[in-house]
């Protein structure tokens, strides 16, 4: 098996808090820059198990199995184009920086290094303050904010659509500076935002004055009136209070979206808001109502604000109950199990992608979103679960035999484990299949309906 951690621990660990030095971080190169966010996936596993384990010790409950998946899941497809292809994120800044560059700073400059920080956080500000006043850019941001729990895992709930706008906030930088520089801040914007999303850490003092901290990060994720709209800094909080959009947490905050999407299935919390905004888009009779739908805000409304109205948002009060389809514990730790299965498989195919075909891999992709699409139907509880997981487990160990014929002896034990354990669920859920076919037809009409 590949190793799963690429770099020393000490230093995946300065990666999660944006330690790092211009002269460890700076390349000539835009193909010399490191998969920073995909080498820190180990970093975000791990980090993950020591809040749990945090949280059992101090007895606090830090997450839901399949809160935590849904998140990791949705993080997981987020990835998947990169596969493929380099994200459009440095395809357009290359462009760009190739033909209208101005004036081209040093790559190996610590004065380059630091502007394009400031740079990067700043139009970080500005694509983040859009993609919540900005309907159309709203589609793709919700997928963050779904989750009705805030813990690391909340971090990777990231969106699939997200990169292909924020990119364009960047743009002004290509005209000075070197694109490798710009990747890698725009890479290390993004993990440094991984570790403020925690109930454990409540302040850090004077630091909250210039840092995006976990008090600031709640505050963004509440769906309380008082949260909407505030504090969409990247790393310097500085941004929010230069341009009025600060809010210290004072009452508890609720987390997730003013109108939950009751779901568990990552491709729902992906793509839920665009069918919903394609719907709505041909509820207006008007052209200039058509516009305003998708270039507003989520809240507008004929008559409205372009915001919207904060007194529509709905008030809540912490605690609130949270969607869950009461799956047993046996079940989705079982769940896990096989999330923790397809991940550790990502990771082989990100290490193994060069020697193999756009093909294998867009079918590896497909096995993936499978799989995911299967847990999120698990804990939804959902009526034809048991006969999709059983379908996938059979199509894993039929694939395996048939990409290891003629080399089963040369197999490592590990990988004969996994073979096993991939049929002895697939005659797991068989039998749950079968028996939900022989079970009344009223008992199957029932779980339909849940």
């Amino acid at each position: 098996m590949t190793a799963f951690m690429k770099v020393p621990m000490s230093t995946g660990i300065r990666w999660l808090f944006y330690a790092v030095t211009p002269n460890e971080t700076s390349f000539e190169n835009v193909d010399d820059v490191p998969r920073y966010i995909e080498d820190a996936v180990p970093f975000f596993v791990f980090a993950v198990a020591l809040e749990v384990v945090v949280g059992l010790l101090t007895g606090k409950q830090v997450l839901r199995i399949n809160d935590a998946i849904t998140s990791a899941g949705a993080g997981l497809i987020s990835l998947l184009p990169l596969l493929l292809m380099r994200g459009i994120e440095i395809t357009g800044y290359v462009w760009v920086h190739e033909r209208f560059c101005l004036y081209e700073l040093p790559w190996n400059s610590a004065w380059t290094w630091w502007l394009c920080f400031i740079a990067v956080d700043f139009g970080y500000y500005w694509f983040h303050r859009m993609a919540h006043e900005v309907n159309f850019m709203w589609a793709s941001h919700q997928t963050h904010h779904s989750a009705e729990d805030y813990n690391l895992s909340t971090a990777l709930r990231q969106s699939i659509l997200q990169r292909y706008l924020s990119w364009i906030f960047y743009l002004p930088l290509a005209l000075c500076v070197p694109p490798s520089i710009y990747l890698m801040h725009v890479e290390f914007n993004t993990i440094y935002q991984f570790w403020i999303h925690t109930l454990m850490i409540k302040s850090l003092g004077p630091l909250e004055w210039i840092l995006n901290t976990p008090s600031h990060h709640r505050v963004h994720h509440g769906r309380n009136p008082y949260c909407i709209d505030k504090n969409y800094a990247g790393t310097l909080i500085i941004w929010d209070r230069l341009f009025g959009t600060f809010q210290a947490e004072n009452e508890e905050v609720v987390y997730g979206l003013t109108h939950p999407i009751n779901t568990f299935n990552p491709i729902e919390a992906q793509f839920g808001y665009v069918k919903y905004l394609w719907s709505r888009l041909w509820e207006f009779d008007n052209l200039s109502d058509k516009v305003s739908s998708l270039v507003k805000g989520p809240g507008w409304a004929p008559g409205k604000p372009r915001l919207g109205n904060i007194e529509d948002i709905p008030k809540v009060k912490a605690p609130v109950k949270k969607y869950d389809s009461g799956l047993p514990l046996s079940l989705s730790l079982f769940v896990l199990s096989h999330y923790l299965l397809v991940l550790i498989g990502y990771q082989e195919l990100v290490a193994r992608k060069s020697g193999l075909s756009q093909l294998n891999v867009a079918c590896f992709i497909a096995y993936i979103v499978l799989s995911l699409t299967c847990f999120g139907a698990l804990f939804d509880n959902r009526y034809y679960a048991p006969f999709l997981e059983c379908f996938r487990c059979v199509l894993f160990v039929a694939c395996d035999l048939y990409l290891t014929r003629g080399r089963l002896e040369e197999r490592p034990v590990w990988q004969h484990l996994i073979q096993w354990y991939f049929l002895f669920s697939a005659c797991l859920w068989g039998l749950q299949a079968v028996r939900m076919l022989m079970s009344p037809k009223n008992e199957k009409e029932q779980q339909k309906q849940s």
